[in-house]
């Protein structure tokens, strides 16, 4: 990796160069960052190549059939501009070496590696077919290797299968030793040239050396030995001896496909084989590389004289960060010397509003304060250039992993600045969260201004609360100016000012649910009392607490709608025995606290984990036994019940009288019969995670960290976000006005995303650069977004 220099552009559309990777035959390729925080390669077209037009409308169409794949196994494109003065084509950026490395560096991969990576390459290539591609030049430095699998890169080369725009007469495309034979002889190449290509691939990782002649051979002997020879497959394991030497047959039409690969390496998916697939010494040598690259700091910026604030809106300048080596192969060189600084440009920063990003009374908050780079100082001026000072120098990479895949503390998407607060402008006042939750139709009373795309919000106020005094993972409750995190102490605190207005010790046992209605907060005593307390939202005041009777002990509350309270409840009144009991779901009038109803549950149902919501007619929860329940809200009557699978770790989702099911596909199943409606495929991207439901449209993630909106009654895909800016994809939503916020689960590179309800593009993610491990919570309550990540509260202006 090399520092930018004075020839290379800064910016190349909305990415920011940070530096340069490598070059090839066909341009240069830097590392940047993307509006949203992502860290992406970008392929720069040489100028004489951009000059010539016939290659450009070949460029173009590369990128247009490169699009088109996206799967698990793939880095895919993210964006190009092939009509740019300098053309250029961004893919997603994988931390992971190329397997050339790997085995230059360990040797010969172990037997249960390559049938890792080998089913990891053929799914590869199941994706790249399906989008009617061929790949053309797959070989070891196209393929890395990471800690989930590996990954197929660089489709620079890729031509439609229809065969309308192959190379000129008399060129051969792709790398001498991994080409078939019938592109060696300048052939028409179909999808077994891949499969021919893949057994190559494997040859070389399980034995260390080319099939067709090692490095110090030509590349004519290489060709000749492809089209006439015999691959030397000596050493390589003899449980994958007849699938490779199969790959590698002279007659494209006796290569197996794909699938038959994945099936024959992967009987159970390829899921099975890459779990703890690379040999320990390999993917220790990935982690120490990673710790490596997220410990490297930010280079050194020349002083610069502090600027005064200008006028209109100026744009802050970005701050530059290290990445990992190259990701995209096009015979690219990396230098793996020490990174040097990147001369940087100047620019103007925004002057802060009283108070703004510090908590009450004016006390910086930790990371919030210090006047650094980009920061604002008392005299509203801003910092340009380094502190001085040792205290103040930048916190390690490590901390500040936000700048690798989102956003810092103080700094934003893509370092572009921070919005502060304004009197000026106006954000959207509709609001609405999950179930209904979260969320309020009433503004605060100040607005915020709109910051520009991919420049995140500074918190208006920041607290640090101690370790296990909140539930990290029950959803937030706001109300009327107030923000209520289930934990001991309960506490209400002041979503202008972050203080404190009521605190009460031993009331909110671990993990509890908060539900609010009418001006009260409801919360189950189980662990003391077993009875359902009723407390007044605005001082925390006991109302009424409601004793079921004196056999049936109330365990935790399920859901809240406009007449009840839902919970569950342990019946005691046919006991024999202190463990001979049933279980039972309750309704509880929350204006009188009596019981409605209730319903035994079926004899063996006696888990307690239960997660529920309620709509309309419907109660509906899903158990740690694996069973998704349907309930009349009316009377209780059990509807249907049904498995789910062997994870249940998600609250059902209800909305036009269907219930919405996460996992491999996306399933809409009828709340009165359990039958299903609907399924949406991933189409070749992992399973969904918990969807959400806001104004009948369906918000949910993917496991490759994708966001889709999707139409509630018909299934229909409204658009893919493939990139919301940050490594994790949120697992929460909500909407205010035309943008949805999502917050991430618990793994590092997440955070709060912001993207634009109807076109799916990312606005800003921020981050507050913490490793907590835990998931992180936001809620909504006038303009301001609520965030807890960890034992960390934020308050955001929903901008």
């Amino acid at each position: 990796m090399e520092t930018l220099q004075p020839d290379d552009p800064r910016e190349l559309g909305t990415y920011r160069l940070l530096r340069r990777l490598g070059a090839g035959g066909m341009g240069r390729v830097y590392l940047a960052r993307s509006p949203g925080g992502r860290t992406v390669a970008v392929k720069v077209v040489r100028q004489d190549l951009a000059a010539d037009a016939d290659f450009r409308r070949r460029f173009e169409h590369e990128v247009e059939i490169a699009r088109a794949v996206s799967g698990r196994y793939t880095a895919p494109v993210v964006d190009a501009d092939p009509s740019a003065a300098l053309p250029w084509l961004a893919t997603s950026y994988v931390l992971g070496p190329d397997l050339t490395d790997v085995v230059e560096a360990h040797g010969a991969l172990p037997e249960r590696t390559v049938r890792a990576l080998g089913a990891g390459l053929a799914a590869a290539l199941q994706e790249i077919h399906a989008a009617g591609l061929i790949h053309r030049d797959l070989k070891p430095s196209n393929v890395l290797l990471a800690a989930d699998g590996p990954r197929v890169i660089d489709f620079g080369i890729a031509r439609a299968v229809d065969g309308n725009r192959m190379t000129q007469t008399g060129v051969v495309v792709g790398s001498p030793g991994y080409m078939p034979p019938e592109q060696a002889l300048g052939h028409d190449v179909g999808t077994p040239g891949d499969v021919f290509s893949l057994g190559a691939v494997l040859t070389f990782a399980a034995t260390g050396h080319n099939a067709f002649g090692d490095d110090a051979a030509s590349h004519a002997a290489m060709l000749y030995q492809i089209v006439h020879g015999e691959p030397d497959l000596t050493d390589v394991p003899q449980s994958l001896l007849g699938l490779i030497r199969a790959c590698l047959l002279k007659d494209p039409t006796q290569r197996p496909a794909p699938a038959e690969l994945v099936t024959a390496l992967a009987p159970g998916g390829t899921a099975t084989v890459l779990t703890d697939w690379l040999p320990s010494a390999v993917a220790s040598t990935i982690a120490t590389h990673a710790a490596g690259i997220l410990d490297l700091e930010a280079p050194d910026v020349p002083e610069a004289p502090d600027v005064p604030e200008a006028p209109g809106v100026p744009e802050m300048p970005k701050t530059p960060s290290f990445g990992p080596p190259p990701v995209m192969a096009d015979g690219t060189a990396s230098s793996t010397g020490t990174p040097t600084p990147a001369p940087q440009p100047q620019g103007y920063g925004y002057p802060p509003a009283p108070g703004y990003g510090t908590p009450p009374g004016g006390t910086p908050a930790p990371g919030y304060g210090t006047p650094g780079y980009g920061s604002p100082l008392p005299d509203g001026t801003v910092h340009l250039g380094r502190p001085a000072s040792a205290s103040a120098q930048a916190p390690s990479r490590r901390r500040f992993l936000g700048l690798t895949a989102g956003v810092a503390g103080v700094a934003v998407v893509g370092g572009g600045g921070a919005w502060w607060l304004s009197r000026r402008g106006n954000a959207g006042t509709e609001s609405t969260g999950a179930n209904g939750k979260g969320g309020s139709t009433e503004p605060a009373a100040e607005n915020f201004t709109t910051p520009p795309a991919g420049v995140a919000p500074q918190p208006l106020w920041h607290k640090s609360v101690a370790e296990d005094s909140i539930s990290t993972n029950v959803p937030l409750l706001t109300h009327d100016g107030l923000l209520l995190i289930s934990g001991d102490p309960l506490v209400a605190y002041d979503v202008k000012t972050g203080k404190a207005r009521w605190s009460k010790k031993g009331i909110c046992r671990p993990g509890a649910q908060l539900l609010f209605h009418d001006g009260k907060l409801f919360l189950s005593d189980g662990e003391y009392d077993g009875v359902l307390v009723a407390r007044d939202v605005a001082t925390g005041e006991e109302v009424w607490r409601s004793r079921l009777g004196k056999e049936l002990t109330v365990v935790d509350t399920i859901a809240i709608d406009d007449k009840n309270v839902y919970v569950t409840v342990t019946d005691y009144s046919d006991s024999k025995s202190a463990t001979d009991y049933r279980t039972a779901v309750a309704a509880i009038s929350h204006s009188t606290g009596k019981k409605v109803w209730l319903q035994r549950r079926d004899w063996g149902t006696k888990d307690y984990d239960v997660q529920g919501t309620v709509s309309g007619n419907y109660l509906v929860y899903a158990d740690s036994s694996y069973n998704l329940t349907v309930r009349s809200t009316a009377t209780g009557e059990q509807l249907w019940t049904k498995k789910v699978g062997d994870d249940w770790s998600w609250q059902p989702t209800v909305a036009a009288g269907l219930v919405f099911l996460p996992g491999e596909k996306l399933t809409a199943v009828d709340a009165d019969t359990g039958a299903t409606r609907w399924t949406l495929s991933p189409n070749g991207r992992r399973g969904f995670v918990n969807p959400t439901v806001i104004d009948d449209v369906l918000y949910t993630s993917d496991y490759d960290d994708g966001v889709w909106a999707v139409h509630v009654k018909t299934g229909k895909r409204i658009w893919l976000c493939e990139d919301p800016g940050a490594d994790e994809a949120p697992e929460t939503f909500l909407r205010a006005g035309t943008t949805l916020y999502g917050a991430s689960g618990p793994l590092d590179g997440g955070g709060i995303v912001a993207l634009n309800a109807k076109t799916a593009k990312a606005r800003w993610m921020y981050d507050d650069n913490k490793e907590s491990g835990e998931p992180w919570q936001v809620a909504l309550e006038g303009n301001r977004l609520l965030v807890t990540h960890g034992f960390e509260i934020y308050a955001l202006p929903a901008v």
